[in-house]
């Protein structure tokens, strides 16, 4: 049983597997931190986290705040007397939560830091055409991302992943890293490497929105083909298909490159058998799979059966 007595903080899958791993390893964990229940479906009913519905099958103390700031939540907290907190995928945490363990709070980040600050980091390296990315484990400072680093573990991308498949990767091997990192913090050899002694050109994970997921053909097929695993299978890219005043929006979860060579205007729809293409910058992509707004996701092929797509202009 681990010494020291931790709170921990998550919310989402990515979350659960790190907390699996922490309860597998036999650490003390004297209470869960997760986000309220929020509204979920096609009935909008109460829906519990990831992280709130495994705490609740190993049978742990849950807090669900609304304000970390709160003078109620501030007192469940203290009387968890953790002596370290444990933070993946949750949100900001004021001072007054992250500075209250003697021992102090490190976070899971999925990025090799100080790459990828933020909150998408998994899906901007993708975006961008990293050829590997990682997961890093460091001490909370004021501002975000920003502390002392304590480990790293990089994790290659291959040429035609995706930010799901890399979000999968990054899950079971931080879960380790955050064991490896407690193990050190009670031994009392945890390093502690200041992010600014590490000189690089920065690149930041912002916030997705919407006008981020909007797919441009004037771009070359790399840059298309990238932003399209990058936001597969959520937040997911998407185009609109024109025919005079009619527009349909259409998700594009998987997409092949070619060595097409045919001209014609970037956006241009091309229907070869049961095989659709659509013409970037410098080329063609070949949808694979694809989902028309408010109908289910469909390989290309079945897409074709039901859909007459030849009238139609990518924008």
């Amino acid at each position: 049983m681990s010494k020291e007595r931790i709170v921990f903080m998550g919310t989402p899958e990515f979350a659960v597997a790190t907390l699996k791993a922490l309860l597998d390893a036999n650490a003390n964990v004297v209470g869960v931190i997760t986000a309220p229940d929020r509204p979920a479906g096609r009935g909008m009913k109460l829906q519990p986290s990831a992280v709130k519905q495994f705490a609740l099958e190993r049978g742990l103390t849950i807090l669900q705040p609304t304000n970390l700031k709160s003078e109620a939540f501030l007192d469940e907290l203290k009387s968890l007397k953790a002596t370290l907190q444990v933070v993946v995928a949750f949100r900001m945490l004021p001072e007054v939560v992250w500075n209250m363990p003697k021992k102090g709070t490190f976070n899971l980040h999925a990025s090799l830091l100080p790459q990828y600050r933020g909150a998408a980091p998994i899906n901007w390296a993708v975006i961008n055409g990293e050829k590997e990315s990682g997961v890093t484990t460091f001490f909370l400072q004021h501002q975000i991302d920003t502390g002392n680093i304590i480990y790293q573990e990089k994790v290659a991308i291959s040429e035609n992943e995706s930010a799901g498949e890399l979000h999968d990767k990054l899950m079971e091997v931080g879960a380790k890293l955050v064991v490896k990192t407690l193990e050190a913090i009670e031994n009392g050899n945890a390093p502690s490497i200041p992010q600014n002694t590490i000189e690089s050109e920065l690149k930041e994970a912002p916030k997705l929105f919407k006008e981020t997921y909007k797919i441009d053909w004037n771009k070359p097929v790399d840059e298309v083909y990238n932003l399209i695993r990058g936001l597969s299978p959520y937040p997911t890219a998407y185009t609109t298909l024109v025919s005079g005043e009619e527009e349909i929006g259409m998700k594009i979860f998987e997409a092949r490159k070619t060595g097409k060579k045919e001209k014609g205007e970037n956006g241009t729809i091309m229907v070869e058998g049961h095989s659709l293409f659509i013409k970037c910058a410098d080329g063609w992509l070949e949808l694979l799979e694809l989902q028309l707004a408010g109908k289910k996701r469909m390989s290309a092929s079945d897409f074709l059966r039901g859909f007459d797509v030849s009238k139609y202009q990518a924008q």
